[in-house]
């Protein structure tokens, strides 16, 4: 599934604040939320029992934290990308400063795999990887991420 199909441009931000794991997932529970604040504290309850199932870091500064709920009927996804990294407890050491945090219903179970598939294989590129890291601004990240800027070999 493309990426412009899961993000809302709105939900694509560059983070300053957070100094940890707990805090990054409550700005990407919020950001997941959006329009219904509400469910936050849902989508960050689900966030954190993946979490508790073990890391979502996938090596290189990338965590891609996901939980399943049925706040939504399609997949939502956020992007952050953290001034500060922070520790995930990926398996190669290396602190997370980007994250592609997901809300995916229930019964997406095959789809779901799907995505982190395709998630993974995206953010295995260096290319992409050190666009989204050098983008100045957020509306940069957003072009890189919905596919309207080049990325660089």
């Amino acid at each position: 599934m493309p990426l412009p199909e899961l993000l809302n441009p709105d939900r694509i931000v560059l983070l300053a604040d957070p100094v940890d794991r707990e805090q990054v997932l409550d700005a990407a529970a919020r950001l997941l939320a959006g329009a219904a604040p509400a469910l936050a504290a849902t989508i960050g309850a689900c966030l954190r029992q993946r979490e508790r199932l073990g890391s979502t870091a996938i090596g290189h500064g990338v965590a891609i934290p996901h939980g399943r709920s049925d706040a939504f009927e399609e997949v939502r996804a956020a992007f952050l990308r953290l001034r500060q990294p922070v520790d995930f407890g990926a398996g190669d050491g290396v602190p997370v400063d980007l994250v592609f945090a997901m809300a995916v219903p229930e019964h997406f179970t095959q789809q779901h795999l799907q995505l982190l598939s395709e998630l993974a294989e995206r953010f295995a590129d260096p290319g992409f990887r050190s666009a989204l890291r050098q983008a100045p601004d957020a509306g940069a990240l957003r072009a890189i991420l919905l596919g309207t800027a080049p990325v660089a070999p």
